[in-house]
């Protein structure tokens, strides 16, 4: 079952594992800092930024597996 899922918001994400902050990196995607980041979901911020969201998920999930 994957920790992180397209329907939670980027927080979330970073709290289920401090090295998503470093994949959402490697996409161009800095919401961390962005106001957004509380509310705004995974896959919202993937579609805004042209990110294959199912890619996105499957390689944050592989941080589990190293952990």
């Amino acid at each position: 079952m994957p920790k992180i899922t397209k329907d939670m918001s980027f927080i979330q994400a970073i709290q289920a594992h401090p090295k998503a902050a470093e994949v959402l990196a490697k996409y161009e995607m800095g919401c961390i800092g962005c106001m957004g980041a509380a509310g705004e979901t995974i896959e919202q911020g993937a579609i805004a930024h042209g990110v294959d969201v199912a890619e996105l998920i499957k390689e944050l999930n592989k941080l589990f597996k190293y952990s």
